[in-house]
């Protein structure tokens, strides 16, 4: 109380640094007095809900980047030469090297200078590439760098005990290596790491709440975030690699095997988790009985070093990218399997026997040479995730998979109706992208029925390859759930926009892309009522095709419309930026639109975007058919200039399609 009456009589400024625990912040703000006009409060933390509960609002929330790679340069020789130009010439590529393991990380940098910096021994070029090569595959053993494995290593035991396993099986991948959401989560899955005794409970879910965790705990580093904020996949700085391998590798969690460590560990211990990175290993077979999951990221290994078939006991197999994998006929002995993953590679076929894999949850064929699944895949009554091509044939009875919750890329070209009404079967469906050339009418409304029985269904894509989009009626009721609706066809469209399309019936709707043949004021109206719509794709079809021979309507919105929308796409409408008033489309960053040159001699054509007060960023397409070089010219200025009169001066790129 004393501090807390004292820090009122006067102004401050105080950083406190590394937060770990909201509880712990709410004990410390207490000290602090909310009537101190001018002072300030800076907090630091890794942990993004932490952040989020030491401020008042999100924007308060600076996160902080990678250092550029000059600045990690001048650290790095600072720090190990005393100078920053003091680097000898050989050793500026391995040194270049390091910084990119190091990544942008200031403590990995410190640590690995501060490493070379102390070591006498350290001096050649081949103990620095020693060096290198050992970071981020759990060998590097120097006291120097255990200030960093302190912290690292209390991050790690800060996590949940149900997030641990999650992060240490991370280790199972390459370094630098892109590893995408979907497929790590339904690994976690078939690995039993993602748990739930409440059958109401999606583990996919639950599963993506691990993945977020860990993201928001920068345990693992985000990549391709969408547009709707959602993570994609991530990669493991090296740093953080290099611990997770060294504490699998302690607890007998994973396996590896790569360009360093050619053969299985001098151990009696048997094999649990395998990852092979590299062909030219020495294989122990003997102690793989009890193995559970293989992971190939080579090809030559497959069939010549390794009988997958003698793996009995195994849940997951993953051979993606090995181009050399053509035979999987021994997948229907493995019958404890729940995880296969056959991506890029040039299987051709799947055995009959497949349906004797009871347990299967996750098949993924997509990039196989698979032309046709034999007719036993319908007895895997547990599939939850099934990934195909869309030139791929599935066999009948298709609705037997009542586990589905995901069914991606599933061609409708060539079926009959019986297989799309199957598909009303499949009631636990959250994911569903379907392709097809059109539909006749008895199809079109067999579809919109089986559609309507999916109510758990969060995502739906259909892409139509051209002509009119008759498959989804006027009376239609999408499901209640649904968040994202996508027509992705550049060659497919809808006459008007369809009544069902309405806050009412679409509530949680965050992702529309659609195509229209006629885009109204009416319509921009309308879809700007949707209160969860974060991103719009819109297209009028008929203006889109004219271009400059048409008038396009100037449309407008109202004030107060699109409240989350943060992206949108529009093509084929007259000056889009202007039709926002005042007050409509707080959060929009990212404006995308196209419109031909010859427009911007119209009178009515206005590219003011002042009133849009949070746009980040300005992408324009201007096509240049009918206009001369004088009107392309002035388009370019006239976008230029609104950019410029815009008070956060968005980044703006112009393509010109000539």
């Amino acid at each position: 109380m004393k501090s807390s009456n004292s820090l009122m009589e006067r102004g401050y400024l105080i950083i406190i640094d590394d937060i770990w625990d909201k509880e712990v912040w709410k004990l410390i703000k207490c000290a602090f007095s909310k009537k101190s006009p001018g002072s300030r409060l800076i907090t630091t933390t890794r942990i993004v809900s932490v952040s989020e509960a030491c401020c008042s609002s999100r924007d308060d929330i600076y996160k902080m980047k990678p250092l550029s790679d000059d600045v990690s340069r001048t650290l790095f020789y600072k720090r190990v030469f005393s100078q920053e130009n003091g680097c000898p010439q050989e050793l500026l590529q391995v040194s270049k090297d390091i910084l990119k393991k190091c990544g942008g990380i200031p403590l990995a940098i410190i640590s690995i200078a501060s490493l070379l910096a102390n070591n006498h021994q350290m001096k050649t070029k081949h103990q620095w590439y020693t060096l290198l090569n050992s970071i981020g595959r759990g060998l590097t053993e120097d006291q120097s760098l255990e200030e960093m494995k302190k912290i690292l290593l209390f991050s790690y035991y800060d996590l949940p005990s149900y997030l641990k396993p999650c992060l240490l099986y991370l280790s199972i991948f390459p370094e630098d290596h892109e590893i995408m959401r979907d497929r790590l989560i339904w690994r976690w899955i078939s690995e039993g790491l993602v748990y739930s005794d409440r059958q109401e409970t999606s583990l996919y879910e639950l599963g993506n709440s691990y993945f977020n965790e860990l993201v928001n705990r920068s345990m693992i580093q985000p990549i391709g975030i969408d547009v709707e904020g959602n993570v994609q996949g991530c990669r493991v700085h090296d740093m953080v690699l290099d611990l997770i391998c060294s504490l699998s590798s302690e607890e007998n969690f994973v396996t590896i095997l790569d360009d360093t460590r050619r053969k299985m560990p001098n151990s009696e211990i048997k094999v649990r988790r395998l990852s092979i990175q590299n062909s030219k290993i020495d294989v122990d077979t003997t102690r793989m009985e009890h193995m559970r999951s293989l992971t190939v990221f080579t090809s030559d290994v497959v069939g010549k070093v390794l009988d997958i078939s003698s793996f009995q006991v195994l849940r997951v197999l993953d051979l993606e990218g090995c181009r050399d994998v053509s035979d999987v006929g021994y997948v229907g002995n493995l019958l404890h399997l729940r995880y296969l993953g056959l991506t890029d590679t040039r299987v051709k076929d799947l055995p009959m026997d497949i349906g004797k894999l009871k347990f299967l949850l996750t098949l993924d064929l997509r990039g196989s040479e698979i032309e046709v699944l034999p007719s036993s895949v319908v007895q895997l009554r547990r599939l939850m995730c099934l990934y195909v091509d869309d030139d791929m044939k599935l066999p009948t009875r298709i609705g037997n998979l009542t586990s589905l919750e995901v069914l991606d890329n599933l061609g409708l070209s060539d079926v009959d109706l019986d297989f799309v009404k199957e598909l009303g079967h499949l009631t636990k469906l959250r994911v569903l992208r379907l392709d097809c050339d059109g539909f006749d009418d008895s199809l079109g409304k067999a579809l919109e029925e089986s559609i309507s029985n999916i109510y758990k269904l969060d995502s739906l894509v259909v892409f139509l390859r051209n002509g009119l989009i008759n498959c989804l009626s006027e009376d239609w009721v999408p499901p209640p759930q649904l968040r994202r609706l996508a027509f992705p066809s550049a060659g497919s469209w809808f006459k008007t926009l369809p009544s069902w399309i309405n806050p009412s019936s679409l509530p949680l709707l965050s992702y529309l892309e659609i195509k229209l043949f006629e885009v109204r004021s009416e319509v921009i109206q309308l879809l700007g009522t949707l209160p969860a719509l974060v991103y719009l794709q819109i297209l009028d079809y008929y203006v889109y095709r004219k271009g400059h021979e048409v008038e396009a309507p100037v449309l407008s919105s109202g004030a107060a419309l699109f409240p989350c929308a943060t992206e949108c796409s529009f093509h084929g409408i007259g000056a889009v930026p202007s039709m926002f008033p005042q007050g409509a489309a707080p959060r929009l960053k990212h404006l995308w639109f196209t419109f031909p040159a010859k427009w911007i001699s119209r009178e009515n054509f206005d590219l003011d975007m002042r009133h849009l007060p949070s746009l980040q960023r300005v992408e324009v397409r201007v096509t240049t058919k009918g206009a001369s070089r004088q009107e392309v010219d002035e388009a370019k200025a006239a976008l230029r200039a609104a950019a410029e009169d815009h008070p956060n001066r968005p980044v703006l790129e112009i393509g010109i399609w000539w």
